[in-house]
């Protein structure tokens, strides 16, 4: 269940990146919230994965979903350049990822 519960946090951590971007520097009220309300709630699931992963494992793996999430967000949704060294870097992270949750127990 712990993995689940940090899948959940890594997907709410784009979503409040999303919006993060979409509040313009926190000046647009419904944004704002949505970023607020998903952080909490990313991190509340995130802390309770952390109860049986280890932590390394698990910020590892919730930092890594948030971060390729919203590379991908970016580009198909918000027309940001794709490059192949961004794309390699986005591969490279996605390698570390399943690393590190083959590696964990």
């Amino acid at each position: 269940m712990a993995w689940i519960y940090l899948l959940v946090a890594g997907l709410l951590e784009i979503i409040w990146a999303l919006a993060m971007k979409q509040s313009h520097g926190f000046t647009r009220l419904v944004p704002s919230i949505v970023t607020i309300v998903g952080m909490i709630a990313s991190f509340w699931l995130l802390a309770v994965a952390m109860r049986s992963l280890p932590l390394g494992t698990a910020y590892t793996i919730w930092t890594g979903i948030g971060a390729v999430g919203a590379f991908l967000v970016g580009i198909f949704f918000l027309g940001e350049q794709v490059s192949a060294m961004r794309i390699g870097a986005a591969v490279l992270i996605v390698s570390g990822l399943v690393l590190m949750k083959l590696s964990s127990s």
